[in-house]
């Protein structure tokens, strides 16, 4: 049984609390582009107010942006029952007073793409009672029933079953775990989302450096999956914008900490995100911490109109972490061992 602590649900399984609130989304230079009313966005893989899939929902219904959401269903029951007791009022917050509405929540399993993909042992799970639709194909034509055209499509989620363990202990079965729920996973959804998406709209998806470096600790595949979203990325910007007119771009975020994030440990040691947020800061250009709302803005950028010739992109998002080639704060680096020179800030 898939496990909820390889859910990531903000896809790298790196994110942080958005009880930041973010600034307006300001755009003086071409207001007309940054205005997303009337728009309808979907974005799979909400479960809670932590993740970067709920901060990109902030970023968007900012701008107007009408929201839907697909939640995973063994968490669906909590996720409805803490919105409707008030739990996420606060990060629902928008400027002006406003509160970010979701219009329609939907069960959503993106490991299945049709229902006959769909083994009896989920079927008959507890967590799956009453709940049926939950298939990527069954979704996209519920919204399509629902709202007849949407706008964007946002896969904020990703599953390493065996994602504690190192690629050479990765049996097969989790390592094609973590690519079908974490790389085809996209793959269907453009499939079965880009038919019912308006000409020049947009998709996205959230990954991670370990797609092109070695980040220890960081397993189950999941490396493997991330590189093969980053590729796909490209090859379906080519693909859906030639046959549907829409852009297809991903985001590398840095290091955030989750719930999901701070379950990649060992028991009794620092957990795996801890260390990666004091690595990134160590040595990043920016050294300072990076919020899930960092992440929704780049993302309100790459899917509104603003950005309405850039596709088939991996834009890190990470305080630029992924330009360096070494480690600042290494004792290796010099002879007393207290690391590099760092330029003092000014």
């Amino acid at each position: 049984m898939r496990t909820i602590l390889a859910l990531a649900i903000g896809a790298t399984a790196f994110q942080t609390s958005t009880r930041r609130t973010p600034a307006r989304v300001s755009l003086n230079a071409a207001p007309q582009e940054g205005d997303l009313s009337g728009k309808v966005a979907f974005v799979a893989g909400v479960a809670d107010s932590t993740g970067y899939g709920w901060a990109i929902a902030k970023s968007l219904a900012e701008a107007g942006c009408k929201i839907i959401v697909g939640t995973w269903p063994p968490v669906l029951a909590i996720f409805k029952k803490s919105l409707e007791g008030g739990k996420m009022d606060a990060d629902r917050e928008l400027s002006g007073g406003r509160t970010m509405d979701i219009d329609k929540i939907y069960p959503l399993d993106a490991v299945f793409d049709t229902p006959e993909d769909v083994p009896e042992e989920t079927k008959t799970n507890k967590r799956y009672a009453g709940l049926d639709g939950y298939t990527i194909s069954e979704v996209a034509k519920q919204i399509e029933a629902d709202y007849g055209k949407i706008d964007f499509m946002i896969h904020s989620l990703a599953n390493g079953p065996e994602v504690t363990k190192p690629l050479l202990e990765t049996s097969r079965r989790g390592y094609l775990g973590a690519n079908s729920a974490s790389a085809y996973s996209f793959v269907s959804l453009v499939q079965h989302c880009a038919p019912i998406m308006n000409e020049g709209g947009a998709a996205l998806s959230l990954t991670y450096i370990a797609s092109e470096d070695v980040i220890p600790g960081y397993g189950g595949g999941m490396s493997s999956a991330k590189a093969a979203l980053e590729s796909d990325t490209r090859t379906l910007a080519w693909e859906a914008g030639r046959k549907y007119g829409i852009r297809v771009n991903t985001i590398s975020a840095g290091p955030l900490k989750s719930r999901a994030a701070s379950a990649i440990s060992e028991r009794g040691k620092k957990s795996f995100i801890d260390l990666a947020i004091d690595y990134s800061k160590a040595n990043s250009p920016l050294g300072k911490d990076l919020y899930a709302d960092d992440v929704g803005s780049s993302a309100y950028f790459l899917l509104s109109p603003l950005a309405r010739a850039v596709t088939g992109v991996t834009l890190y998002v990470d305080n630029g972490l992924h330009a360096m080639g070494m480690a600042v704060d290494s004792n290796a680096l010099t002879a007393d061992g207290e690391g590099l020179p760092v330029p003092a800030k000014a």
